[in-house]
C-alpha cells in the first residue's frame, strides 16, 4: 500500500486517518533555483513524514500568494483570498473521509490565508493544524538553506554555476521597502541571503529537522 494520496484508491481511504497536504509556491527564486522550490520542499518533508506517521501524503497545493515576488517573471500568484477559499474548500471535503488533516507550508506570504482558513475550519469543528518548514537562522530567500534543501531533493534542478549573493540585511531593515515595493524593490537578482557554502548534506540535515518537526506536531494533534 502506498501513503501517496494520489497513488491510491477510494476502498483504500475507508475510516482514513491523517492526512498531511504540502502547500507551496510556483515563484522566482533567484537566477539559480527552479520556480517550484517552495513547493518541493513542502512535498519532501510531507512525503518523508507521512512514511513515519503512516499517515496518508496527498498532492501538493502548488500556487500560493507570492505578491512579493511579482516584479521577476515566472511568479505565479493566486492571491491570498483565492488561497484561504481553496485552503477551506479542501479541508471540508478531505474532512468527509479522513479524521485529521495538517498542512505543511513552505512559503511564508501563504502564512495570511492559512491562519484565516485554518481560524475559520476550527471554528466549523475541523479537526486541522497547520506547520511551517522553518528552519532557525537568518537566511530569508533562496539563499544557503534553500539552495541546500534543493541540492539534497532535486540537484539536477539548482544551477550553482549561476548562484549569487542577493541582500543579506536583516528582514527588520528591509521590511518597509518589500511591503511597499516587492522582493525586487529590496533585490536585483530575487535572493535575501547568500547560496555560498550550500551543500546537499546540509539539505539532508535542514530537511530532517523539518520532517521531526512535522512528526512532532502530528503526534500532538492525534494525541
Amino acid at each position: 500500500m502506498t501513503d501517496h494520496l494520489a497513488d491510491t484508491t477510494w476502498p483504500e481511504l475507508d475510516q482514513a486517518g491523517l492526512v498531511l497536504v504540502p502547500v507551496g509556491s510556483i515563484e522566482q527564486h533567484g537566477p539559480h533555483l527552479p520556480l517550484d522550490t517552495d513547493t518541493a520542499i513542502a512535498t519532501a518533508v510531507t512525503h518523508t513524514a507521512a512514511g513515519i506517521l503512516g499517515a496518508w501524503s496527498a498532492p501538493a497545493i502548488a500556487y500560493g500568494a507570492s505578491g512579493e515576488h511579482q516584479g521577476f517573471p515566472g511568479t505565479s500568484s493566486i492571491g491570498t483570498d483565492t488561497l484561504r477559499l481553496l485552503l477551506i474548500e479542501l479541508v471540508r471535503s478531505m474532512r468527509v473521509w479522513a479524521r485529521r488533516v495538517l498542512l505543511v507550508n513552505a512559503h511564508g506570504g501563504n502564512l495570511p490565508a492559512i491562519d484565516a482558513a485554518v481560524g475559520q475550519l476550527v471554528a466549523e469543528g475541523h479537526d486541522i493544524a497547520w506547520i511551517p518548514c522553518a528552519t532557525t537562522g537568518p537566511d530569508l530567500h533562496a539563499g544557503r538553506t534553500e539552495t541546500s534543501l534543493m541540492l539534497h531533493i532535486r540537484p539536477e534542478s539548482v544551477h550553482l554555476d549561476r548562484a549569487e549573493k542577493g541582500n543579506t540585511q536583516p528582514l527588520d531593515n528591509i521590511l518597509p521597502d518589500l511591503i511597499a515595493g516587492g522582493v525586487d524593490a529590496v533585490s536585483t537578482n530575487g535572493v535575501l541571503g547568500d547560496p555560498a557554502g550550500a551543500t546537499a548534506e546540509e539539505g539532508g540535515q535542514l530537511l530532517a529537522r523539518m520532517v521531526d518537526a512535522v512528526v512532532s506536531t502530528a503526534t500532538s494533534v492525534t494525541s
